[in-house]
């Protein structure tokens, strides 16, 4: 099992609802897949350097995970079929970023 990171960019024109379903759509998705939900964050709304699809902003959120490899493919098909998300990014952390991240998560908590 590896540790990984997804961030990705919702539609900015979605109401609060519309983002809550598509967060939970793609926690199951990961969930299906055999994931373990580490920590999952709603950066919430926020511009972005550049415009995608002409829009300047997007709902960020961030889900920090363990996998087995072949589950990610899966999931990245998912993100590249659903109209909602702008943009995505799923890495693979190395021991240094769980060891990063964990103390990120500790003095989030504190």
């Amino acid at each position: 099992m590896n540790q990984y990171e997804t961030v990705f960019i919702l539609n900015p024109v979605l109401s609060e609802d519309q983002v809550k379903e598509a967060v939970d759509k793609f926690v199951g998705l990961m969930k299906e897949k055999g994931a373990s939900i580490i920590n999952k964050e709603n950066w919430g709304l926020k511009k972005m350097a550049y415009p995608i699809q002409k829009k300047k902003s997007g709902f960020y959120h961030f889900v920090e995970f363990t996998a087995p490899g072949e589950a990610i493919a899966p999931l990245e098909v998912e993100f590249k079929r659903d109209e909602r998300i702008m943009r995505f990014l799923t890495v693979r952390m190395d021991k240094y970023g769980i060891e990063y991240a964990a103390k990120r998560r500790a003095k989030a908590n504190a």
